[in-house]
């Protein structure tokens, strides 16, 4: 700080890649190379969705190139139109692909104690061009489920999720992946769980399923005929093959970024001002995020100096979902539609801190960064007056 080499040599990062087994993941790439099979369908993608399916509880899994092209079939499959209701708390993919799709996004605030969708909030927002909800389960943390489909059920409208942070987690025992008509997970290398770059498409519905597979391959059926428009959605041998192998090592994943978590909820607990998000013990959670909420009156530093701060450390914290879709073009200039005021979104987005973890991230870092935290918060007051205008902290 000030001046000194950084804490960390090299950064650490939020969502640097795990890697599984790599003698695994060659010997399913051999086989797609020995077959000269790399696309449309082939075997190694096959094992892949089956396991998924397997692993979540669900009729059907559906892998594609990537989860924003996952949630434009998802829309399309669908049949959504005119307003979509979506939290603006979010990685902001999940807005584009309505917006990108001609469709108009319909902001709604979170709970503030859940970090999800307000259920109230997507009551009120409910008009006669309403056709969909989309929910997202915010650090692996189930939206209320049921409160959201009984609201679609009343007023008929379709029902999906953006679980793109919930492989691997449960909701009242049952895994997330099969609520709603169908659900979207992402498998991007900064995921915990990835295949370079991906994800899958869970449903439990068949003509659900039977629409997604259309779309996801131009809307194909059979060799030489389109039941409808599709686009080029689907995942290669490659990435599948990655996928097998990661889910051989997820439980070794998950253990990992569990021990990270409980250090750092423990070191935090004595830090004024910092708090970091509970995961419930009665569910099962992949903790692939260490979130992090600053009270500035405890802590004695806004939240923008102290990211500054660990930045210049080599912490590389991340501000999700900073400043909130509703903040970002092309939504803030009012271009689709009146600017809600969400203060939730706002308050939230304005002192949250996404925390490096993951394979890539030892027990003794964690700790070396609590330390810098501690350190900080006990200094508060120089460090404010030394950092005040600089962009050097």
């Amino acid at each position: 700080m000030f001046g000194a080499p950084p804490l960390f040599a090299e950064p650490l990062l939020v969502g640097r890649p795990n890697i599984g087994d790599r003698a695994t993941f060659m010997r399913h790439l051999e086989g797609a190379f020995d077959r000269r099979w790399l696309s449309n369908f082939g075997p190694v993608v096959k094992e892949f969705e089956q396991r998924l399916a397997q692993y979540l509880g669900v009729r059907h899994a559906v892998t594609v190139c990537n989860a924003t092209v996952g949630l434009e079939i998802a829309v399309r499959a669908l049949g959504l139109s005119g307003e979509v209701i979506v939290p603006s708390f979010t990685f902001v993919a999940t807005v584009h692909v309505l917006h990108w799709l001609g469709l108009r996004p319909v902001f709604v605030d979170i709970d503030p104690a859940t970090h999800n969708v307000d259920v109230d909030a997507v009551r009120r927002a409910i008009t006669s061009k309403t056709s969909g909800i989309i929910g997202v389960h915010l650090w692996g943390r189930a939206c209320d489920t049921e409160a959201l489909e009984s609201i679609a059920r009343e007023h008929d409208l379709r029902l999906m999720f953006d679980a793109a942070h919930a492989l691997g987690c449960s909701h009242r025992g049952r895994m997330i992946g099969g609520f709603g008509e169908c659900e979207v997970f992402s498998f991007h290398a900064t995921k915990f769980f990835n295949t370079f770059e991906g994800g899958v498409i869970t449903t439990n519905h068949d003509d659900v399923a039977h629409r997604l597979r259309l779309m996801s391959n131009f809307g194909f059926h059979g060799l030489d005929n389109t039941d409808c428009v599709g686009v080029n959605g689907k995942m290669n041998e490659a990435c599948a093959a990655m996928g097998l192998a990661n889910l051989d090592a997820l439980d070794g994943f998950v253990k990992t970024n569990r021990a990270n978590y409980e250090v750092y909820r423990r070191r935090m607990a004595a830090i004024p001002g910092l708090q970091c998000i509970v995961y419930d013990d009665s569910e099962r959670w992949n903790y692939q995020y260490v979130v992090v909420e600053l009270d500035q009156a405890a802590f004695g530093l806004p939240r923008d100096i102290l990211y500054r701060i660990l930045h210049a450390e080599n912490v590389m914290v991340r501000r999700y979902f900073y400043p909130g879709c509703h903040r970002m073009e092309p939504y803030r200039s009012g271009a689709v539609g009146a600017v809600p005021e969400l203060p939730q979104t706002e308050a939230l987005s304005d002192r949250v801190l996404a925390f490096p973890t993951g394979t890539q991230t030892a027990p003794v870092e964690v700790d070396a960064i609590c330390d810098l935290l501690s350190c900080t918060q006990r200094q508060a007051a120089v460090v404010a007056e030394r950092c005040s205008g600089s962009s050097a902290c």
